[in-house]
């Protein structure tokens, strides 16, 4: 195992120690990264008391049937976008069991993008309890691996961020 997928797993046992003290659970719905946030959950031992489950919904049409991603939003937005994400992290906090729910579409290359969502580009957003709902676009950089592992990263840095926000 490289370090930075130690380095992951830290940040997954944070965020799990986090929700446990909170009595939350998290659900994931992820594109671009596979289920890779969901994998480094799950290396936490313990991890099922605070980790309900995951979405790898990589395709529109696992969007709009799993998580209830709108059409009409994929077709005014796009896969990456920010409207999308925002719907995919409802979707999976309202089909699951879970106080807090991310979710991450992006281009992680080495194709797949274009002017307006060049490789690199990711969106991500968090939904939480008491409405909560938090989106924002990042852009990365390095090969596909690279592009990913941020991703993860940056997913669970934001719902750690979010939630130590709303337990203070």
């Amino acid at each position: 195992m490289d370090s930075r997928q130690s380095d992951l797993e830290e940040l997954a046992a944070r965020v799990g120690a986090l929700l446990l003290t909170n009595g939350q659970r998290l659900a994931t719905a992820e594109s671009c990264t596979g289920g890779w946030v969901g994998e480094c959950l799950t290396a936490i031992a313990g991890s099922s008391a605070w980790f309900d489950r995951g979405y790898i919904t990589y395709s529109n049409q696992a969007k709009v049937d799993l998580l209830g991603v709108e059409p009409a939003t994929l077709a005014a937005h796009g896969a990456v976008s920010e409207a999308t994400a925002a719907a995919m992290a409802s979707g999976a906090q309202r089909a699951s069991r879970a106080d807090w729910a991310l979710a991450i579409t992006g281009v992680a290359g080495p194709g797949g993008g274009s002017p307006a969502r060049p490789v690199g580009t990711v969106c991500f957003a968090w939904a939480g309890p008491d409405d909560v709902l938090a989106c924002e676009t990042q852009r990365f950089t390095g090969d596909r691996r690279a592009i990913r592992a941020q991703s993860v990263a940056h997913a669970l840095f934001g719902l750690l961020s979010r939630a130590t926000q709303l337990g203070a």
